[in-house]
């Protein structure tokens, strides 16, 4: 009696093991499966279900497997499942090509497409729009056209969604013609369609013609308006863009981001600031992308505390760490002066990119740590981080600020014949500084003349600036000589070689660049600025500026202090600037009498 209960316990009952299993309920234990799929041996579980139940032939579940891989950025076990079909359909094939796009493997979908075709299975609208992204990532214009030419070889020609994706991948290829032609021949467009197409001419820097569509667009959608404000900032249209932002009817997280972007973009760091507060003042969260322009904005003004406090709101908003905000606070703590923050929260990250370690060497050179900076460079190099332009920039302007003549030469040529990256001219341009603050002007005259390209104001002053060090007039004449072409209007190196004669009782000559300078009209234009950041607002000041709203105060307490500093025996040493002045006052007297 005992082995009979056991038997009934372990054992199912005869009718019910040889109870079939129905199609339908096949379909939903699949289905159910792949839903709960959370990790790669589940999926792989599933598919061992699949071979065991003969499904892996069924179209539909492999269909449906395919899908779920893709989700899981698994297209060899997609590929698999795919290989053991005898006769997939072109719902299979789909799911197959979508996947090789998502996973980026674009050239593997138009392989398995020719080979769809010469299985004779016949292509789907749904086909179409993998492969034209399929073309766009892999930037074959041929083969999209191929493929536009069989999309309407095969019917699709009518369909919204696939016209589309060819506007936005002859526009990602700047063929704006051919990609305002398929536009203009859809027969029927959607909201996504005519904002497709304004982004094509807006890419390409053409506003007029995006704007006549724009206002003959008969529903615009906030993407639409986001893309006009991102084309005006990109040409620099400010006024543009900030009047279509104000006129937008519904601004999301993108049209904030958008218009706080063109601000930092065209150097208006005060007016993006502003904006970012408009922004959470309205109840719109930022996001990462957001943050890190803001941040940005923070570093170009010197707003310490005001970028402390942007790092605080991305600690207790929950923002992922990334390298993008990583990266941003390190330029910002770097650029503010605060070099141990910036140091901490590079050392904090858990992922570093390039464009972090470019941060951190750019901070370390402009605070004249060279030494630290190219042991920084070489860790990153044991890292296998591979350097770009950006970052060379930098190690060469590390080696300049430590006097590293023979370390910046190595590191110039290593960047040719080790990293094959060409020295553009911002390379040249710390070159000729490290070399002429060295005092080695000749090599840095033969290094300017030997460059490929035509030298820029900023390498020539770089030059004049050494001749000035090392008083040497000659060079400085060649250097001012060009500069002269380049900027007539610019005082600043004038001024530079009228002192560096002054200095030595060359009066004549003095007299000479005196002339120039009044019939280039020369004068001094843009007065040095500075600012400081109180109570999360920037005061900015230029030379006898009178624009502020406390300058009458300021001015009083600056005469006080003058005062204060006499009373104390303070006497500023002016005799050399007296006497150039005058030398320089009589010079242009006897040019005007003459």
């Amino acid at each position: 009696m005992k082995t009979v209960l056991v038997f009934n316990r372990l054992s199912p009952l005869p009718q019910q093991r040889q109870q079939p299993v129905s199609l339908t309920q096949k379909i939903h234990t699949v289905v159910d499966q792949l839903k709960k799929v959370s990790t790669i041996k589940d999926l792989e579980s599933v598919y061992a279900t699949m071979v065991k139940n003969n499904s892996n032939q069924d179209c539909l579940f492999v269909n449906q497997f395919i899908s779920a891989c893709t989700s899981f950025y698994q297209p060899n076990h997609a590929l698999l499942a795919f290989s053991q079909m005898h006769e997939p359909n072109v719902f299979v094939y789909n799911a197959l090509l979508r996947g090789f796009v998502f996973c980026n493997h674009p050239l593997q979908a138009l392989v398995y497409y020719l080979l769809m075709l010469r299985a004779e299975v016949m292509p789907t609208s749904y086909t179409f729009p993998s492969l034209v992204k399929a073309c766009s990532l892999l930037s074959a214009l041929r083969f999209g056209e191929g493929v536009h030419g069989h999309n309407w070889k095969h019917g699709f020609n009518s369909h919204v969604y696939v016209q589309t994706s060819l506007i936005d991948f002859y526009s990602n290829l700047s063929q704006i013609v051919e990609s305002r032609k398929v536009f203009d021949e859809m027969t029927e467009r959607d909201v996504f369609a005519w904002t497709t197409v304004i982004s094509a001419h807006a890419k390409v820097g053409d506003l007029s013609s995006a704007r006549i569509l724009f206002d003959e667009m008969p529903d615009r959608s906030t993407a639409t308006w986001n893309t006009m404000i991102d084309g005006y900032a990109r040409l620099g249209d400010v006024e543009s863009a900030k009047k279509l932002f104000k006129q937008i009817p519904v601004r999301d997280k993108i049209s904030w981001t958008t218009m706080i972007n063109c601000y930092s973009r065209n150097r208006l760091f005060t007016e993006a600031l502003a904006v970012f507060d408009e922004m959470t003042a309205n109840g719109i969260r930022p996001d990462g992308v957001t943050m890190a322009t803001v941040i940005s904005a923070c570093a170009h003004l010197g707003a310490l505390d005001l970028g402390k406090e942007m790092h605080l709101y991305v600690m207790q908003s929950g923002f992922d760490y990334d390298v993008y905000i990583g990266s941003s606070l390190i330029d910002m703590y770097a650029k503010c002066g605060s070099l141990d923050r910036s140091l901490l929260v590079f050392f904090k990250l858990r992922e570093k990119n390039l464009f972090c370690w470019n941060s951190l060497l750019e901070g370390l050179a402009a605070h004249g740590y060279g030494k630290e900076a190219l042991s920084m460079f070489s860790k990153m190099e044991k890292e296998k981080i591979k350097p770009n332009g950006v970052t060379f920039v930098s190690v060469l302007s590390a080696c300049t600020h430590a006097g590293l003549v023979h370390e910046g030469r190595m590191r110039f040529l290593s960047m040719t014949f080790d990293y094959a990256i060409p020295p553009e001219i911002e390379h040249y341009g710390c070159m000729v500084d490290l070399l002429s603050k060295a005092g080695l002007l000749k090599e840095a005259l033969d290094l300017i003349r030997s460059m490929t390209f035509e030298p820029n104001s900023v390498i020539w002053s770089s030059l004049l600036g050494g001749c000035k060090l090392y008083r040497n007039l000659e060079m400085a004449q060649i250097a001012v000589n060009e500069l002269m072409v380049l900027e007539p209007k610019n005082n600043g190196f004038y001024t530079l070689l009228l002192n560096m004669y002054a200095e030595v009782n060359r009066w004549v000559e003095v007299a000479k660049i005196r002339v120039i300078m009044n019939e280039q009209g020369v004068e001094k234009r843009c007065p040095g600025s500075s600012w400081i950041e109180m109570d999360r607002e920037i005061h900015q000041f230029a030379a006898s500026d009178t624009s502020h709203f406390a300058s009458n105060e300021i001015y009083l307490l600056l005469t006080e202090l003058d005062g204060q500093m006499k009373l104390t025996g303070h006497v500023p040493d002016l005799r050399f600037g007296a006497k150039n002045a005058i030398e320089i006052v009589k010079t242009d007297m006897a040019i005007n009498a003459a």
